[in-house]
């Protein structure tokens, strides 16, 4: 059943830099990530109010915590770089 996940993982991979190029012509790198941010958490918490997983936030540690919000920084940190206003990338 891995293999499933795997394959649909790559299907919606495929579907984001698609509809990424194709969309979003023009418009600002860092606004179009914001944007689809919002729409990632507002789908990550409907799954987990669907599957009442927020029960589970009571039970988290000080350290999940930390380790959350650290790799909640890295996550987002890692996706473009430093970014120069001209567009480009700095070296």
């Amino acid at each position: 059943m891995w293999w499933f996940y795997a394959l649909l993982s790559a299907v919606f991979a495929a579907a984001t830099t698609i509809l990424a190029k194709i969309g979003l012509k023009g418009v600002d790198a860092d606004l179009a990530t914001a944007i689809r941010t919002v729409v990632i958490v507002v789908m990550a918490w409907a799954i987990v109010l669907a599957r009442h997983a927020d029960k589970g936030l009571a039970g988290l540690s000080r350290q999940n915590w930390t380790f959350l919000v650290l790799s909640g920084l890295a996550t987002g940190g890692h996706g473009r770089g430093a970014s120069v206003p001209d567009g480009g990338f700095t070296q």
